[in-house]
């Protein structure tokens, strides 16, 4: 099964009629580029910006669509904070943004903390109320 980013090169290749070369020629970006990311069965890590950015050009799409099929085909998960989020069923809790953007900010040994606190926080939420 092809993962989110493939199928997003793959479907915008067949409706436009385009060739891998075409893209890169339109994004700036190596041929090679295009064909590894349309073919390879699994992306390790998220591409770099710059790839990113060519791969959008050359496709002809937004941006914020391929960064987050290439998300999804790494096995990220890119949570919606703008503000209709709610109503396609995203977290427009402002909090929640907070969280995700800070996250970055904090010092890996912070990090280690939140986590820590995350994994508690949920781990109680999970066990059964005593009845009282």
């Amino acid at each position: 099964m092809a993962n989110a980013l493939q199928q997003l090169i793959r479907e915008h290749l067949d409706r436009k009629g385009w060739s891998y070369g075409d893209v890169a020629r339109r994004g700036g970006i190596p041929r090679s580029t295009v064909h590894h990311l349309a073919t390879a069965e699994r992306v390790v890590r998220m591409p770099q910006t710059t790839t990113l950015e060519g791969l959008a050009k050359g496709l002809e799409l937004p941006l914020e669509r391929v960064r987050r099929a290439a998300a999804e085909a790494c096995g990220i998960h890119v949570y919606d904070t703008s503000p209709d989020a709610g109503a396609n069923g995203g977290a427009a809790d402002p909090e929640v943004a907070l969280l995700i953007a800070s996250v970055q900010k904090l010092s890996a040994d912070d990090r280690r903390h939140v986590t820590a606190l995350v994994e508690s926080l949920l781990d109680r939420s999970s066990r059964p109320t005593k009845e009282q």
